[in-house]
């Protein structure tokens, strides 16, 4: 999924490498194909369109600073807009429940969450000096469970017990 979405915004940096100055055509161009990627990688339709039109109002008229060619301008703002969207500033994460504090990861399959959540989970153990496990619910791919426990295993990190035919709510 990341894969494909950093192809396609290379392409559309690509498109405008050589261009001196911004055109409208080229920024509408630009943006349909960060709008196709963003909505193949299964962004919100609200939250592209919301994307899509603040960028091409900060792109639009925006001349090229000599030392920098209209894919850097168009790079830096698509940035921009990016860390706007997710936020500018760091969260701590908050262990103030009651124990057991839990933290669900989901997303579509491949995207990366079985690796992510044994990263999360050693960074948790060292940084916060917590007790940690990891927990799949994927009960419909066997071999995600089993990664898991793999990665888990190799890190020296907890996780519960498969067991075969488990359902998730038994789980």
């Amino acid at each position: 999924m990341f894969e494909n979405l950093t192809q396609k915004l290379e392409k559309v940096v690509s498109n405008l490498k050589k261009n001196p100055i911004l055109k409208v055509e080229d920024i509408k161009a630009s943006l349909k194909e960060i709008r196709v990627a963003l909505l193949e990688a299964d962004v919100s339709l609200s939250v592209v369109k919301n994307f899509i039109n603040i960028i091409e109002k900060k792109a639009l008229g925006k001349e090229v600073v000599k030392s920098t060619t209209a894919s850097q301008t168009i790079i830096k703002i698509v940035n921009d807009e990016i860390i706007n969207l997710l936020g500018k500033q760091n969260e701590e994460i908050s262990f103030k429940s009651n124990p057991p504090a839990n933290i669900l990861i989901l997303g579509l399959q491949g995207s990366g969450k079985t690796t992510t959540s044994a990263k999360l989970a050693k960074f948790i153990e060292k940084n916060y000096k917590k007790k940690v496990m990891l927990v799949s619910l994927d009960i419909y791919r066997p071999a995600a469970q089993k990664q898991l426990e793999i990665l888990a295993n190799n890190n020296n990190i907890n996780s519960l017990p498969i067991v075969q035919d488990q359902s998730v709510v038994d789980i």
